[in-house]
């Protein structure tokens, strides 16, 4: 993997003077995911600021997995997060679980009871919603919020013991109802919930909520710099509360940064699973979705989502990034990397009348005309050939430069043709051509007597190898489609989530059967080629198999984006 440091931000300015100054000794980060989901987009930012920053001063990075809630988590996340993590290029100093401090956390929960610091409370989630206040008003006290240290205290045990239903009570920090911040007005932070655990089994009957175990694996993994996204920034005083109140040794600091928004791109996973639940996609490495394993499948290398998330860089800003600027850095890695070869999507036969019958001539074509290193190969040339059904019209517009009846055009690699006659079936559509050739100007011969303003690809119709191709456009037409909020896990709210699908592209996928030249017929997984002409593809992993190979678009072959300079 490139050595690539992050570019000048606030957090890198941050850790050099902590490390100046005397204030930590070793930089450790953590990635830190749920695993209720798989890695998106997104996640591949967090995980390039949190290794990178933490191996430019020589500190180490956790991966850590937040599965405080078995309802939702479950070991097939888990083994894809270690996988992209690791198809990322990075490598993780210690794998933990917040699951593996589940006895500390409840350690410390009696602490805060005995304390005085959190009361157990009988009132259901929607009650302690309509107590909460809103961001005008305050919050009011439960009547459950005085109780005596010794009667939570008791049923807090009780709760352990699986003698309560779920949702008949829960853990509340006693902070301020009052506060201006919503999420120190005395927030959950033990549940009931009788559902077997990825992890530990059926240990536990209650689990700590997100924003109350966060801090404590924190700190307990002794995390100088706790990086996550900007929407945790009103969560901090309550991260700081839980760190001091908990009387924890070591005391890490949150810092938030701008997180990653793509055009017409959703990134929740609670939208990404209802995608997947509901069947608009064949799973979460369906090429379409902004997941991790969906790009892998799609055909983008990890060489580019790194440069594509060094481009967008660490701020405090929230921005929606252009999705034209993440095929920019996939087709700049390909460029010199994948093999040019020739693809026909929507087959045209054309019969060259005079050329031999039964002849078969091999042609030379260069592998990469950008990278000689690659070389070169034999491409088959017959009587029969296929070329791109749009790349014929029978009429047409002025300025058209490919194949037309009484029109010479250049087959790539091969020879001139002419155009002398057109089949068609009863119903007037075109099924063939026939051509003829000149044999004069045949590709590297210096045929100079007469130029020739079109050049068509094609693939030899004896050897060529029959082949599917899916091509894709965005599954959002929404160009923010990230308006909602997301479900209150500190409350239990759910809000709505379905509205998105109304922004669902019916054209997102479009399957094509067409073919390639042989040499491609046994491609494998994950190999990639540029179609001229088409773009980038990809040979699929789930659906391609020998012999019958099928292909993903990556990316077509033009943009009109252009990277900022440097400097």
């Amino acid at each position: 993997m490139e050595n690539r440091s992050t570019p000048s931000n606030f957090i890198k300015n941050v850790i050099t003077e902590d490390l100046r100054s005397g204030k930590v000794n070793e930089v450790v980060t953590r990635f830190p995911p749920e695993p209720n989901g798989y890695l998106h987009i997104g996640h591949a930012k967090a995980i390039w600021i949190n290794f990178t920053l933490a191996g430019e001063f020589g500190g180490k990075t956790n991966l850590r997995f937040d599965d405080t809630n078995p309802l939702k988590e479950d070991t097939e996340y888990v083994k894809s997060i270690e996988e992209d993590v690791k198809w990322l290029g990075y490598t993780w100093e210690n794998l933990r679980f917040a699951s593996d401090y589940f006895e500390e956390m409840y350690k410390r929960a009696e602490l805060l009871i005995n304390k005085g610091k959190a009361y157990v409370d009988d009132l259901s989630a929607d009650e302690i919603r309509e107590l909460r206040g809103t961001l005008t008003e305050p919050g009011k006290n439960s009547p459950y919020r005085d109780r005596s240290v010794e009667e939570s205290l008791h049923l807090f045990r009780r709760m352990r013991a699986g003698e309560f239903k779920d949702g008949e009570k829960v853990l509340r920090a006693k902070i301020d109802m009052a506060s201006p911040n919503i999420n120190l007005r005395d927030p959950v932070i033990y549940r009931i919930s009788h559902a077997h655990h990825h992890n530990t089994g059926d240990k536990w009957c209650i689990y700590p909520m997100y924003a109350y175990a966060h801090p404590i694996e924190d700190a307990i993994e002794s995390v100088t710099h706790s990086l996550c996204s900007l929407e945790f920034e009103d969560q901090r005083p309550f991260y700081d509360w839980v760190i001091a109140e908990c009387e924890m040794p070591a005391a890490p600091h949150q810092y938030e940064f701008g997180r990653l928004n793509l055009e017409r791109t959703v990134t929740s996973k609670r939208k990404l699973k209802l995608l997947v639940d509901e069947g608009h996609v064949d799973g979460w490495d369906d090429p379409r979705m902004p997941t991790i394993s969906g790009l892998r499948r799609r055909g983008y290398t990890p060489e580019a989502i790194r440069a594509f998330v060094y481009e967008t860089g660490i701020s405090k800003s929230q921005g929606l990034v252009d999705l034209q600027m993440l095929e920019h850095f996939i087709r700049e890695d390909l460029k010199l990397k994948a093999p040019r070869t020739m693809a026909v999507l929507r087959p045209l036969k054309v019969v060259i009348t005079n050329y031999p019958e039964g002849q078969v001539e091999w042609l030379e074509a260069e592998n990469n005309s950008e990278n000689e290193e690659m070389g070169s190969r034999k491409i088959p040339f017959s009587r029969e050939i296929y070329i791109e059904r749009d790349d014929f019209m029978e009429n047409p517009p002025s300025k058209y430069f490919r194949l037309f009846p009484g029109n010479e055009v250049r087959l790539k690699h091969a020879y001139f043709i002419k155009c002398n006659e057109v089949i068609k079936d009863e119903n007037g559509e075109v099924t063939e051509l026939h051509c003829t050739y000149d044999p004069e100007t045949k590709s590297g011969t210096g045929f100079t007597g007469r130029k020739v303003k079109g050049t068509l690809h094609w693939v030899e119709a004896s050897h060529a190898a029959a082949a599917e191709f899916r091509l894709y456009e965005p599954l959002i037409l929404a160009e923010e489609p990230e308006g909602e909020g997301e479900a209150d896990e500190l409350e239990g709210a759910v809000k709505p989530a379905q509205s998105f699908l109304d922004q669902l592209n019916p054209k997102s996928i479009e399957i094509l059967h067409g073919f390639v030249e042989p040499e491609l017929k046994d491609s494998e997984p994950q190999d990639k080629f540029q179609f001229f002409r088409h773009g980038y593809f990809n040979v699929d992993s789930r659906y391609s198999q020998p012999g019958n190979p099928v292909f993903n678009l990556i990316v077509s072959l033009k943009s009109s984006y252009h990277p900022p300079k440097q400097g």
